[in-house]
């Protein structure tokens, strides 16, 4: 009897524990469960066995195991798909980091046989006699010509596309040259460390003319969509006021040649913006990868001549661009090189650190470009998760207008409507009026807005020079001790008055806007006759600061709070020092 009893429970055992054997049927219901719940409950799975008789042979606990391994195959499916991407990224970064092993030794290379070189030419120098006579200058002069002849470019024709591809070639070659070669002494920036997580390599040019930047990264996208977005220019590059194709050439290798006229912002009050007269190559290279430059069309290169403007001093673009490699698997190679000559003897001297400093080149457009496309690639895969409703593209188009405003106001030209009502000087506040707000506001705030406040929109602006002042400390410093130089009732009155404004920003909290900008809603109202509001900019140069204060009233105002700000800035930062454009009366 014990015999038999033992052997009933040893048979329940195994039919408990035993493996099942599912249908498709049942499996297709079991999938449709966790697609809708992955982790059903004790009530939920005996429902389930209720609602659904082709499950009611199997026991709820052999459903429940089934659930277990269906969650466990789905986290290592997961897991899987995350180490694939992974590896992938480590090894087009390994790729990338040998080719740049490789330009590096040839760097070191070329660097040793000119210092072997240097080092013969002082020996011999040292062993023999000077010779001074004005015979022996002429000949070692024509000898010199003779050995390094001056490049001349072939006459080429503004009207034929044959001359246009001359031009474009030679620039995609020089390109090249700088993005994988040695034309270029790159110093790698401090703290750009390459990595599957990392933005990429980035690098600044050492003693060579104008200023460059390098960069080279991987990111999730298709060369093609790479190619669109960085042609793109005024989607990332904040300092890009309008880039206009004028004219479209297709080449017989399947490129095509553009002609492009670019004007740019200036970064402060007290010198022109900078305008480009550029030739743009978009071509492919025999190896798959596809290949934007561009180079400024001059009188030493050839081709046709720019729009003339007075309001813009023209800059040359040397040969740039960017070379979009596929990566096995998917995604892509980026080698991003920009190079400008900036005119930076035209600008005051206080300021040409910001003309002649590859960093803020690299901050401003090189890495700028190469952040923009991984968002994007980032938000496209789903790797970055925005809560609370928020959507990238209107966050980034809200911020490109935003920073636009801002630098239409700074620049003040006058083809957006603005007019000089008065200046003490270069180097003092100056007044400006815009009559025509639909250049820079939208058609539905236009009418409404503006027939309240007067019609128009009233700015005040200077600009000056903080140094040795981290642009964060001085960015906590406004925020934190506002109340010492602004109006003691600016806080009552900012939420009404962004509550009344039709510029009231929605999901204005903290956090909501990352970027370069700060922004303080400073608002002041007296029966809604007044306006203001106060943006803070600080240049990617850390020891340069430039304020815009735009009031959008229809009255006078008091300057006195602009008169307060700049002593108490020197007085509290102690650190810093202003000189130079200090321009607060």
């Amino acid at each position: 009897m014990a015999l038999s009893m033992h052997k009933d429970s040893a048979n329940k055992h195994m039919d408990t524990s035993k493996y099942v054997r599912y249908t498709p049927e049942q499996v297709e219901a079991l999938e449709r469960v966790y697609s809708e719940c992955p982790k059903p409950s004790s009530l939920r799975r005996q429902q389930l066995i209720r609602e659904c008789p082709i499950l009611s042979n199997i026991e709820p606990k052999q459903i429940k195991v089934w659930f277990q391994n269906r969650r466990c195959r789905e986290k290592q499916r997961k897991e899987a798909s995350r180490l694939q991407t992974v590896n992938r990224k480590l090894t087009a970064m390994n790729k990338l980091l040998m080719e740049e092993n490789d330009r590096l030794q040839k760097q070191v290379s070329h660097l040793v046989y000119d210092n072997g070189y240097m080092r013969q030419q002082l020996q011999s120098a040292s062993g023999t006699t000077t010779d001074n006579s004005c015979e022996s200058v002429v000949m070692s002069g024509q000898q010199q010509q003779q050995q390094n002849p001056t490049p001349q470019h072939p006459q080429r024709d503004a009207n034929n596309p044959a001359g246009l591809l001359a031009i474009a070639e030679e620039a995609l070659a020089e390109f090249l040259s700088k993005a994988t070669g040695t034309a270029v002494d790159w110093v790698q920036m401090i703290g750009m460390k390459p990595g599957p997580d990392s933005i990429g390599i980035v690098a600044v040019s050492r003693n060579c003319s104008g200023v460059a930047a390098r960069a080279c990264g991987l990111v999730s996208l298709e060369p093609t969509k790479v190619a669109e977005i960085l042609k793109d220019c005024p989607s990332w590059f904040r300092d890009c006021r309008c880039l206009d194709v004028l004219s479209a050439i297709p080449t017989g290798n399947g490129g095509t040649i553009e002609l492009i006229y670019m004007q740019t912002y200036a970064p402060t009050t007290l010198a022109a913006a900078r305008d480009f007269w550029m030739l743009r190559y978009t071509a492919s290279l025999d190896d798959g990868s596809l290949v934007i430059c561009v180079r400024s069309l001059t009188s030493s290169t050839g081709g046709p001549s720019g729009p003339p403007n007075t309001s813009f001093v023209r800059a040359e673009m040397l040969p740039s661009g960017y070379l979009i490699r596929p990566c096995e698997g998917g995604g892509s190679i980026i080698h991003i090189v920009d190079h400008v000559d900036l005119d930076a003897w035209s600008v005051p001297e206080v300021l040409r650190p910001l003309y002649e400093s590859s960093k803020i080149l690299a901050q401003k457009m090189t890495i700028a470009a190469l952040r923009h496309i991984r968002q994007i690639a980032q938000e496209t895969s789903g790797e970055i998760q925005y809560g609370g409703g928020r959507q990238p593209a209107v966050l980034r188009t809200f911020s490109q207008r935003l920073c636009r405003g801002f630098n239409d106001a700074v620049n003040g030209f006058a083809d957006d409507g603005w007019s000089l009502l008065g200046s003490d000087g270069v180097e003092d506040v100056t007044i400006m009026v815009n009559s025509s707000p639909s250049k820079f506001l939208g058609s539905q705030y236009s009418t409404s807005m503006f027939s309240t406040f007067g019609g128009g929109v009233l700015c005040a602006k200077a600009s000056m020079l903080l140094q040795n002042v981290p642009p964060a400390l001085l960015v906590r410093f406004l925020r934190e001790h506002r109340s010492e130089w602004a109006d003691y009732g600016v806080d009552a009155y900012s939420a009404a008055c962004l509550r009344a404004s039709p510029f009231a920003v929605p999901c204005a909290r903290p956090g909501g806007f990352p970027g370069s900008q700060v922004i303080l809603p400073l608002a002041h109202t007296v029966e809604h006759e007044e306006v203001t509001n106060f943006y803070v900019c600080s240049s990617y140069f850390p020891s340069v600061f430039f304020f815009f204060f735009p009031f959008h009233c229809s009255m006078w105002f008091n300057t006195n709070f602009l008169s307060e700000l700049s002593p108490f800035i020197n007085k509290v930062l102690g650190g810093g020092s202003a000189r130079g454009s200090c321009i607060f009366p």
